[in-house]
């Protein structure tokens, strides 16, 4: 969980006076209660009237809310043009939590931010071309990349050979109108870039340990040094 997620949890237990230990937020949220030490006292800091002490509990008076979320108009540009592209482009997942984040972003904006919202005039346009088994993929590669998944694939190159390939996936990256997936693969024991567009299918496999010099770092790294 992002610390940022983490410190509006713990603003949720709080609410309504109610006291709480730093032993059951630990609990709750999954970690360590020196950690809910660090995130109280930044809250404290940040000027929340959270009362209490470590060893006892806290709690918040009654009273306090958190501030309507305000976006400047740039900001508003980039999160409307984002999501809109990712409903486009993104993957079948992206595309769903892309317009949720729309309506999200829109249900808690002021009144004159959700009309600025409203006249953004950046749109991302649905061609033949996004659709396909890609977008698929591209939600099952990104998810691997973050549980360290292998997997296992059949791939057709610019040719149209096809090759059974096992991968250790470490990111997605966007080239305008292809998706590639930047991954280890096993077959070459080296980095490789797939273009999603040319994946046939695709098989969850085991988690894999990642190594030093197989990471998304070691890759861009070999490519600034080939260039």
């Amino acid at each position: 969980m992002r610390r940022a997620d983490r410190l509006f949890q713990i603003l949720q237990y709080l609410r309504g006076g109610r006291l709480v230990t730093a032993a059951q937020l630990a609990e709750k949220l999954e970690v360590t209660p020196r950690t809910i030490y660090r995130d109280v006292a930044h809250l404290i800091g940040s000027g929340v009237p959270i009362e209490g002490e470590a060893g006892v509990g806290y709690l918040m008076r009654d009273g306090y809310d958190l501030p309507p979320l305000m976006f400047t108009h740039d900001e508003i540009v980039a999160l409307v043009s984002g999501a809109r592209i990712l409903q486009s482009w993104g993957g079948t997942k992206m595309a769903a939590a892309a317009q949720e984040a729309l309506v999200k972003i829109d249900t808690v904006l002021p009144e004159e931010a959700r009309a600025r919202a409203g006249q953004v005039n950046v749109h991302a346009i649905e061609t033949p071309m996004n659709n396909g088994l890609w977008r698929d993929f591209l939600d099952r590669f990104e998810a691997a990349s973050e549980a360290h998944m292998r997997l296992q694939m059949s791939y057709a190159d610019e040719t149209g050979s096809h090759t059974e390939r096992v991968v250790r996936p470490l990111g997605v990256w966007f080239w305008g109108q292809v998706w590639t997936a930047v991954c280890w693969c096993e077959l070459r024991d080296a980095f490789r870039m797939f273009r999603l567009d040319r994946v046939l299918t695709l098989q969850e496999l085991d988690r894999f340990r990642p190594e030093k010099h197989q990471t998304l770092r070691a890759f861009i790294e070999t490519e600034a040094y080939c260039h």
